[in-house]
């Protein structure tokens, strides 16, 4: 009878329960993975990629349906089996999305740090190679710029300015889903010198098609729990993860060619030899020299090339795929990618770099919800042929009338030894090879009452095979240099490293209060080794690859370090009424990089908020949300290297007796400690007609003090300096603002726009004994640390054509120590990014504007005196005596004038050679169109139009306001065309 009782209540539970379908949709189409929960139950389900979706509930129950960016809507069961629903978005429901702090998540809208995100919608259609390029112009407070438009080239990122005094002691910390990553570039600069400025960016390692968001921390609240690794910032790189749904299949694909965008204006033929006849004539040269092929007769002088279409006017082209298949149900999610990409350059010949890319990510939920686990892998390969130079900087300078690459039988033309072909550097070669795995697993078990124990476990192996040839095919034939000459370089590095980060977490809700804490440590430990080695002569050049048919070999450099780093960190977090928010950290660090007594550290932060807009003096007004908060804190840095404190020695290179020798190149510092950096921020979060309108004005001051910078020594002590913390204190202080606005949004048509700024200030407040020191003549106190101390450029002697300078002293002499007084600011006034997204029914229209307020060097800085066997800008056309002492050029010389080149020398060193780089540029414009569903029911697709570098408005005298050089491949213009398929 039990028994029967019992299949009878289970028979007529069962029967109370029914399946409910039905499609959920908004304006413009199906919806698909909308949740669909039954209130006050645990059950619930996603819609799939068409918005239908299916769940079982009773009579009684009523279904939620939510989605972010859309209002939340709630409908009673009651008799009905299938529901059709339709959502209105709603711009309010964005202060909930979840924003990535590292450790922990938190709510858009109770966030008590600074923290900039970029998501993969505006990351996934740019033509990048590097994902550190996508956040340029779109983050308030992050200064980004491209280095070289070679394939593999760098970027520079800082992150609310300049902390260190040292140039490599202020790079972010990065992240990869959980895994530091060393953004220490492994090349070497014997490899790279000539071919691209500094060395390989590691972060091209990475798939930015594989990156769902990354965040940018900035404040001492979003940093300090990171310690000592978060003085200039983190950048913490989220990829993508599987979602519950049916199993889908993506596919992408575009095409790119790029192009240089602007041509440097310079002389044509007969511009260029009336120069050089005037330059001999001021000189008194009547006979033109031997060497003077450009006007002697040897080179035709009716001859006209514009070398930048020959040497940088080709087409760069970029093939990428993209393939994905993910799915899951409520407990196991899954997503599996690859990715190959292919980038040719502009110069001639088939250099090009190659990447594939392989994610896997697999997460799981156990039924209860108490256990879960996810484990992401990224595996990444790149090949980077390059030729062995630049030849931008030929481009420029190659007089216009110089003889034709290739002769009459196709062979490179040397024009009977009067000329320096340019293309001989193609007969060199540069290579690298990069492995990259990151890989991060993560389980975590929830305990009851609250807590949840979990772990995260991190490891990261990059490698990295460098080789560049300079074989004697590169030299000119008439000096007669044989393949005993020929030299090849070889640098292989790896760095290894594994990470540990148990944790117990704790989160308690009552009526009043919401408690979040956290506690845990790191165990992490890093291993990098490098050998760079060069061989020379070689007996034919075919065996120049071959390091063992080198003649002589030389080690360049050889080392392997260990860096060990360990930490204990906190967090607790209490919410009152929704409304009062506190947020305390902290982090005690310890680092193998300093001396016994000085390993470890404390740091930590407080952050505050206020939610005012909920108090009641707010309801009901134009007021939709409104925030007000402050955070200080503390971090560290020991980004100074390893074994620095240490008495460290060089191989000499030589023998004596037999014996090859060693000589002290560093001495013992046991006080050698970490850099501090005081953060101290406040800001006001505002929101108007329910969050249409959004705007951010944040104010913050970083202090950077306990300088590791090289004390001076006295030459008799035989060291030059000591490494060793100063005094030494440099502060950055800004004003961030960011406008977030939907100008217009109706069923059809959709416009929004961001907008941010940020205004700057660097400055070094303090430096014991500054002009004594070596930093004299690069440093200022009060001023910034990307200063040029300058000659004040007064115009030009009427009497003898040359510039001329101010006399500071008054001694009747110019010299270096006592007349470059005049202080130049080479810091970013300010910058920052437009950005506007328009979409009617399903096109969809996007543009980035990014701007810079700078100064910066212009093509004065590197140019060659003009009258030189150099081609010049035409602006040396207004020059003395044509246009008087108000010319801006002095008079020719052909470098016989020694007060011409004495002034000529020191112009490059005045304020005439920095000047206006400001400029606006339209970053990236994109234009795409979805097919719509009626069309295709069974898929989904997206046809797309992306540009990038299309415009640069200023008056920046040079190629490019942006990297401002004259010798390295200023950014391509790119045009790409993609399509995005789902089914």
């Amino acid at each position: 009878m039990q028994l029967l009782f019992l299949l009878g209540c289970f028979a007529t539970t069962y029967a109370q329960h029914k399946i409910i379908t039905g499609t959920i949709s908004d304006s413009k189409g199906a919806l698909p993975g909308v949740t669909i929960q039954i209130k006050n139950k645990s059950a619930a389900t996603l819609s799939d990629y068409k918005g239908n979706y299916q769940i079982a509930a009773a009579s009684n129950d009523t279904l939620v349906f939510s989605f972010i960016g859309y209002r939340s809507l709630s409908i009673a069961v009651a008799q009905q089996t299938i529901l059709n629903v339709l959502l209105k978005e709603d711009a309010t429901t964005l202060k909930e999305v979840l924003i990535n702090a590292g450790y922990y998540s938190v709510k858009e809208s109770e966030r008590s740090g600074s923290i900039a995100k970029v998501a993969s919608k505006d990351i996934e259609q740019l033509p990048i190679s590097n994902p550190i390029a996508a956040m340029q112009g779109r983050m308030a407070g992050v200064n980004i710029t491209q280095a070289s438009g070679m394939p593999g080239g760098n970027f520079s990122i800082q992150i609310r300015g300049i902390n260190s005094i040292r140039a490599e002691g202020n790079e972010p910390f990065y992240i990869v889903d959980g895994v530091p990553f060393s953004s220490q570039s492994l090349g070497n600069d014997a490899l790279t010198g000539g071919i691209m400025p500094g060395t390989t960016s590691p972060l091209n390692s990475i798939n930015p098609a594989d990156i769902a968001s990354i965040e940018v921390l900035k404040d001492a609240d979003a940093t300090a729990i990171y310690g000592s690794r978060g003085a200039n910032g983190v950048v913490l790189i989220t990829t993508k993860k599987g979602k519950s749904s049916e199993t889908r299949y993506n596919i992408q694909s575009a095409a790119t060619i790029g192009q240089v965008a602007q041509k440097m204006k310079l002389l044509n033929t007969s511009q260029y030899l009336d120069m050089r006849r005037e330059a001999f004539a001021n000189d008194g040269i009547s006979t033109y020299p031997v060497n003077a092929y450009d006007l002697n007769g040897t080179w035709d002088p009716n001859r006209y090339t514009d070398w930048q279409k020959v040497l940088i006017g080709g087409t760069a082209h970029i093939q990428t795929v993209q393939a994905s298949v993910s799915g899951g149900s409520a407990n196991t999610q899954f997503l599996l990618s690859g990715n190959y990409r292919k980038e040719t350059t502009v110069f001639p010949g088939e250099a090009d770099f190659q990447r594939g890319a392989l994610h896997h990510t697999v997460s799981h939920q156990s039924t209860d919800g108490k256990f879960n686990l996810s484990l992401t892998t990224n595996y990444v390969a790149d090949r980077n042929s390059l030729p062995g130079k630049d030849l931008t900087g030929s481009a420029y300078t190659l007089a216009p009338n110089a003889p034709a690459l290739y002769d009459a039988e196709a062979k490179l033309n040397w024009e009977e030894g009067s000329f320096s072909n340019p293309l001989a550097f193609l007969n060199g070669s540069y290579l690298t090879k990069t492995n990259n795995l990151i890989s991060n697993a993560q389980i975590g078990y929830k305990l009851g009452a609250g807590f949840e124990l979990k772990s995260s476990l991190g490891f990261n192996s990059l490698n990295l095979s460098e080789i560049k040839t300079l074989p004697s095919t590169i030299y000119n034939p008439t000096y007669g240099i044989g393949p005993e000459a020929s030299t090849l370089y070889v640098n292989e590095s790896k760095v290894n490293s594994w990470i540990i980060e148990p944790q117990l977490s704790w989160t308690r809700n009552t009526d009043h209060w919401k408690w979040n804490a956290l506690i845990g440590t790191t165990f992490q430990s890093q291993k990098s080794q490098q050998l760079v080695q060069s061989g020379t002569g070689f007996s034919r050049n075919n065996l120049i690859n071959n390091l063992a048919a080198a003649s002589f070999i030389e080690v360049l450099s050889h080392g392997e370090t260990t860096y060990n780093y360990n930490a204990i960190f906190a967090r607790l977090n209490s919410i009152f009424h929704e409304k009062y928010i506190l947020n305390l950290t902290g982090r005690r660090d310890g680092s193998s990089r300093f001396g016994p007594g000085n390993r470890f550290a404390n740091f930590g932060a407080i952050g505050t908020a206020w939610l005012f807009a909920k108090e009641a003096l707010f309801e009901d007004t134009f007021l939709s949300f409104g925030k007000l908060r402050a955070s200080y804190g503390t971090s560290g840095n020991d980004q100074i290297g390893d074994y620095q404190y240490l008495d460290n020695y060089t191989i000499t290179g030589g023998q004596y007796n037999g014996t090859v020798g060693i000589s002290p190149t560093r001495l013992y510092n046991p006080d050698f400690g970490w850099e501090t950096n005081r953060k101290l921020e406040t800001a006001l979060e505002l929101g108007f007609f329910q969050d249409r309108i959004n705007l951010t004005a944040a104010w913050y001051r970083n202090r950077s003090s306990n300088q590791l910078v090289g004390i001076p020594f006295p030459g008799t002590t035989g060291f030059t300096s000591l490494n060793s913390n100063l005094n030494a204190t440099v502060q950055n202080t800004g004003f961030e603002l960011e406008l977030h606005t939907q100008n217009f949004q109706s069923k059809n048509f959709k416009w929004s726009t961001n907008f941010n700024i940020n205004l700057a200030q660097n400055k070094l407040i303090s430096f014991p004994d500054l002009e004594s020191s070596t930093y004299s003549n690069s440093l200022v106190i009060g001023r910034s640390l990307r200063i040029k101390k300058a000659y004040e450029y007064t115009g030009i002697d009427p009497q003898t054509g040359a510039y001329t300078y101010k006399d500071f002293n008054n001694d009747g002499l110019l010299t270096a120590t006592d007349d470059r007084e005049l202080v130049l600011d080479l810091t970013p006034k300010y910058y920052g990014g437009l950005n506007n997204q328009l979409s009617y029914k399903n096109w969809t229209v996007d543009f980035l504007f990014q701007f810079v307020k700078q100064q910066a060097y212009n093509y004065l800085y590197t140019n060659a005196m003009a009258g030189t066997m150099v081609n010049q800008p035409v602006d040396v056309l207004n020059h003395f005596p044509d246009n008087g002492s108000t010319a801006e050029i002095q008079q020719y010389t052909t470098g016989q004038n020694a007060t011409l080149t004495q002034a000529y020398y020191r112009y490059y060193d005045s304020n005439a050679a920095v000047s206006d780089a400001s400029f606006i540029r339209l970053k990236s414009a994109g234009i795409a169109y979805s097919i719509p569903t009626a069309w295709a029911k069974y898929f989904s697709a997206k046809l797309y139009l992306q540009g990038q570098n299309l415009l640069t408005f200023t008056h920046y005298k040079g190629a490019d306001p942006e990297n401002h050089s004259a010798f390295f491949l200023p950014p391509l213009r790119q045009f790409t065309l993609g399509m995005q398929l789902s089914f």
